[in-house]
């Protein structure tokens, strides 16, 4: 009898317990199943480094040739290339270089190309002579193209021919300094830029050998990769094999397979759309659906047309998508995965009830950083989730930051301070053999700011991410906002990002960029936003006031505001604020409509030069 009971007891135990799992510990099947699958590729890539030649990405890409020729690699603008066509094209390129360019392994190659197949070949032509490629934006212009390509050491520039235009800006100091530039075209008629194309044409399709890259090694350099530029000039991150591996598995984390479609309109310059996308379907070993540039009007038809399965997004591409018009066949798709990161709450919200269940993988890392986190669950607003694995392998965590003297807040002993459970931080990684911060190209002092030193002890050494974080009681990872655009008023610190996101409540407003501008005789600074209307909108004073006013404490409602018709964005989206900080609030130095937030009026009023001089002066305050 006894045994029975005993008997029935565990019985109603195993039937309860995962009913009690769920309750006391709802995402541990979530956990687990990351966590067994960061493992497994962790072996692989030590598997790849311990081989007697190093395994990378290209080899990834040839044995994929070898195992299914024919199948589509790329979709682009109606052309379809296969593997082994993309195969043969990288050949020629590799072959041309070598003869015409004499580039040699070691080398370094920038690139100036837009979003085109022929990236693609040409980079995977580069790496088949061992060289490092620089991905140049496109968009980029005089002083800080000359600079972006000087800084990574690079003698060859290979650019498309329609930028031609942008490169003879500064071709008397590339002629300065010897560098060779050759266009995609069959001629140039420009002194100092020869045309490639012909020659590359002319090549032999045959497979190069594997000794002309036999010392690339895991720690070598492969890519330059360049900052946004958000603040001052782009800084060239040093991406190595190791690391195009780690980001390229973030397809696999994410739940992507070989049979998935993914589409990739983000530029192949940015860590995002070539580790991530082109290196991730490589490592997939899919299929990718390649567009010049995002366009939120095509976007879904493109999905249909392809049989998308896989989207990709950043910044405010999510919230393109969900202004566009309303269709009955918005969830007439296919796609099951999103990948990317700033997107925010509210529209992550309206693009699920929209589109459909997608299952949003929210990121958080940089370039050149040696930490990073992915939303693996379901959970809204979140960027991750800190497991014991991940803590284990990549030593990190958030520390207390003085927003006005922008440094850590230090202790008696003059070491950091953990931010509280729940308290936004500075997110710092530990540099290990494991977590290594390589650093910035031809930029010594920009790499050595972002070292953190006696963090915890003497002598330790950690990556300063330069985000505010915050992870709460359960482990998710929030991001807060960048330790440049939170500033301080009032003594108290503001998050950029979150009275942007009250501002687009405003029924007038389209978009909003905050940031803080300085107030002579005042200590911090002022909150102020440039805001783009929505389309046959105009500003509404009182019903901006009565927004901030209802979801915005008193230091964080935006004092001064700016029309504008639109807002300068980095290629990736991200907001440019430097300049907008530099011109402050003057309207005779500024042409757009400008606002003051009158506490009297409870509403937002013309900021006329009287009322601007009455600020100065320090007759209104604030």
């Amino acid at each position: 009898m006894a045994m029975y009971v005993c008997f029935t007891l565990l019985v109603a135990g195993l039937c309860v317990l995962p009913a009690l799992l769920r309750t006391l510990c709802p995402y541990l099947l979530q956990d687990c199943a990351y966590i067994l699958n960061a493992v497994r590729l962790g072996l692989r890539l030590e598997r790849y480094k311990r081989r007697a030649r190093f395994y990378s990405i290209l080899d990834c890409f040839l044995d994929a040739v070898r195992k299914h020729p024919l199948k589509p690699f790329i979709h682009f603008m109606g052309e379809t290339y296969s593997y082994s066509d993309v195969d043969r094209e990288s050949n020629k390129v590799a072959h041309a270089l070598q003869k015409v360019a004499g580039l040699k392994e070691g080398d370094t190659v920038a690139l100036f190309i837009g979003n085109e197949p022929c990236f693609i070949w040409m980079w995977l032509g580069l790496a088949k002579l061992g060289c490092a490629s620089a991905l140049l934006n496109f968009n980029i212009r005089s002083k800080s193209l000359l600079h972006c390509f000087s800084c990574c050491g690079a003698n060859v520039l290979i650019l498309s021919e329609e930028l031609c235009g942008a490169v003879q800006e500064i071709l008397p100091a590339l002629k300065e300094k010897s560098i060779s530039v050759y266009v995609l075209s069959d001629a140039c008629s420009t002194d100092g830029i020869k045309g490639i194309s012909q020659a590359i044409t002319q090549a032999p399709d045959q497979a190069l050998c594997p000794s002309l890259r036999a010392n690339v090694k895991s720690h070598s350099t492969s890519l330059y990769i360049y900052t946004s530029g958000t603040t001052g000039l782009p800084k060239a991150a040093m991406v190595t094999h190791e690391r195009v591996w780690a980001a390229s598995f973030i397809q696999a984390v994410s739940g992507v397979t070989s049979e998935d479609v993914f589409y990739l309109n983000l530029p192949l310059y940015h860590s995002a759309g070539f580790l991530i996308g082109f290196a991730g379907c490589i490592e997939r070993g899919n299929t990718l659906v390649l567009r010049r540039k995002f366009s939120a009007s095509q976007f879904w038809d493109d999905c249909r047309k392809y049989n998308v399965t896989v989207m990709q997004y950043i910044g405010e591409t999510m919230r393109y998508l969900c202004n566009t018009p309303k269709r009955d066949n918005d969830r007439d798709h296919k796609v099951k995965i999103a990948i990317g990161n700033g997107v925010r709450v509210d529209v992550w919200n309206e693009f699920l009830k929209r589109f459909g269940n997608i299952y949003i993988r929210e990121l958080y890392a940089a370039t050149e950083g040696n930490i990073g986190f992915i939303n693996y669950t379901t959970k809204v607003g979140v960027v991750g989730r800190v497991n014991f694995l991940h803590k284990k392998l990549f030593p990190h965590t958030l520390i207390k930051f003085d927003i006005e003297k922008e440094e850590p807040v230090r202790n008696a002993d003059g070491f950091c301070v953990p931010a509280a459970p729940g308290e936004p931080g500075l997110l710092v990684g530990k540099i290990t053999i494991k977590s290594p911060f390589v650093g910035y190209a031809g930029n010594k002092q920009q790499t050595e700011k972002k070292r953190l030193r006696d963090v915890f002890v003497k002598g330790d050494l950690y990556f300063n991410s330069g985000d505010l974080l915050r992870i709460d009681h359960e482990n998710f990872v929030y991001f807060q906002d960048r330790v440049g655009d939170t500033f301080r008023w009032k003594g108290e610190n503001v998050a950029t990002t979150e009275v942007s996101d009250i501002l687009t409540m405003v029924d007038c407003i389209e978009e909003a960029n905050v940031y803080g501008v300085m107030v002579k005789g005042h200590e911090g600074r002022i909150g102020m936003a440039a805001v783009v209307l929505k389309e046959g909108k105009e500003f509404d004073g009182i019903d901006t006031c009565r927004v901030v006013a209802n979801y915005l404490p008193v230091y964080a409602r935006p004092r001064f505001i700016r029309i504008q018709s639109s807002l300068e964005l980095t290629g990736t989206f991200k907001m440019k604020k430097v300049k907008l900080v530099e011109e402050g609030f003057d309207p005779a130095l500024i042409c757009d409509p400008l606002y003051f937030l009158d506490l009297v009026e409870k509403k937002y009023v013309a900021l006329t030069q009287e009322i601007y001089n009455s600020v100065i002066a320090g007759d209104i305050k604030l």
